[in-house]
């Protein structure tokens, strides 16, 4: 009923990553320390981002704001060549992005990937418009891009741009871009559809590469990687992420033929290779992305009530984690096959701290990063059931941590390759030892 409804989804779409654009420059604008709007957003471009920079620590709430809005002007303009891709996809390739601008991509960092991507495209003698939502995806790696900048072959002193770092940038950089569209094309065929979150594979491999090539092997030190982060700003962060979703809700209902009709299918939906968008209509997909943004939101609150701390952690990064775990609410993510891995996490954090004496709780800032992209392991929980969705999450809580180090704390795209990881040893074993749930169902129906 919500494809009927939706007469064209592709325009629907554009308006959708356009409003919400808009929404992030407004949040600018209203921010509490919007004088300081411009010098924030300098200062973002001009810091290294490694794994974990807050930019809400560097630049503050409103160059935050500013800086996750310009990101999403460009994305948004991509999604507008004519001819681009305007489906479930593109807005995963969206939010992703703009959600790791809150701590990682940035309007400089992100340009020369795009450039990568586009020379791709002229080499392939295909229209970039096909390229578009690659150009998005191409960016886990802008870390590296702002390092190689503003400070590489330095491991703390930032020397500033120059025209030798912007040469060395553009190369490395552009080369990645040039790269990532087959990788992101051959990573189906590695986990099958099971990690949401394809785009990981090159920016976990590349990020490997170029860390031992740029460092080990140059004979540099590789930056530490540590957390940097700012004060916890819950009101900002729970009444932008409150005021975003019941906005996607209401505009979902309304291109719904003002309903909720049809809802229930996408939380029946498996998520494993699913376009909601086409599936189900804009209407159905923009109104999950509220109702699971809305589910993150409430889970993030509840665990650190939970822990003792309800107004602690609401920072940059918390927000940003927020927006690239609803990233696939319109392609694959819905609270019916999310929940077990937040139940997965949550276990593994109480037997981890608890009974062994580990370091990370579940409201750590890593373990919270960490459940947004095992969020992408939902269509494990979608085929085969809630259980193996609990051994998903579980499985990644453990493995975390443990990534950044491979690739030099440069890839944005960590949680996603764990999850890709995790896919690649648990749906062998699920596909040889168990039955899916469909396969249960049909086998019940025989008795």
């Amino acid at each position: 009923m919500g494809a009927a409804m939706t007469k064209d989804n592709g325009a629907a779409i554009r308006k959708f990553l356009l409003a919400s654009t808009l929404a992030y420059l407004i949040a600018a604008a209203l921010s509490p320390d919007r004088g300081a709007m411009f010098s924030g957003l300098k200062n973002i471009l001009l810091s290294p981002s490694q794994l974990t920079t807050d930019y809400f620590l560097i630049g503050g709430t409103a160059g935050t704001f500013l800086s996750v809005g310009l990101v999403g002007a460009v994305c948004t303009a991509l999604a507008h060549i004519p001819g681009a891709p305007a489906v479930g996809g593109t807005v995963a390739a969206y939010f992703l992005t703009t959600g790791f601008s809150f701590w990682g991509i940035n309007v400089l960092n992100m340009l020369p990937f795009i450039l990568g991507v586009f020379l791709c495209s002229v080499v392939k003698k295909e229209p970039f418009s096909k390229y578009t939502n690659f150009a998005m995806f191409a960016t886990a790696l802008c870390p590296l891009a702002s390092e190689l900048l503003l400070r590489y072959p330095n491991e703390a002193e930032v020397h500033g741009i120059t025209a030798g770092s912007v040469v060395l940038t553009v190369i490395v950089c552009g080369g990645v871009g040039f790269l990532t569209p087959a990788m992101i094309g051959h990573s189906p065929n590695v986990h099958k559809g099971y990690d949401l979150y394809s785009a990981a594979l090159p920016g976990g491999l590349l990020g490997f590469f170029l860390a031992a090539l740029l460092y080990k092997t140059a004979g540099y030190t590789v930056p530490e990687i540590a957390a940097h982060l700012g004060d916890s700003h819950p009101e900002i962060v729970w009444t932008f992420c409150a005021v975003f979703f019941a906005l996607c809700i209401a505009g979902g209902y309304w291109l719904n033929g003002k309903s909720f009709s049809g809802y229930g299918a996408i939380l029946r939906d498996t998520g494993l290779k699913s376009d909601f968008v086409g599936k189900y209509g804009a209407g159905l997909a923009i109104m999950n992305v509220g109702v699971y943004g809305l589910m993150i939101t409430a889970y993030y609150i509840a665990v650190n009530a939970l822990m003792g701390n309800v107004f602690g952690g609401f920072n940059g990064v918390t927000l940003g984690i927020v927006f690239c775990m609803v990233c696939f609410g319109a392609a694959g993510a819905h609270p019916g096959n999310i929940w077990p891995i937040m139940v997965g996490y949550v276990a593994a954090s109480f037997i981890a701290t608890q009974v062994v004496g580990g370091p990370f709780a579940v409201n750590a800032q890593a373990i919270m990063v960490g459940l947004c992209f095992a969020s992408g392991l939902a269509p494990i929980a979608g085929v085969y059931g809630w259980w193996a969705g609990v051994i998903g999450g579980a499985a990644h809580y453990a493995l975390v941590t443990s990534v950044p180090a491979i690739h030099g704390g440069f890839s944005l795209y960590n949680g996603g390759f764990t999850a890709l990881v995790i896919a690649v040893i648990l749906v062998p074993q699920l596909e040889s030892f168990c039955k899916t749930k469909e396969e249960r169902r049909a086998s019940r129906a025989k008795r």
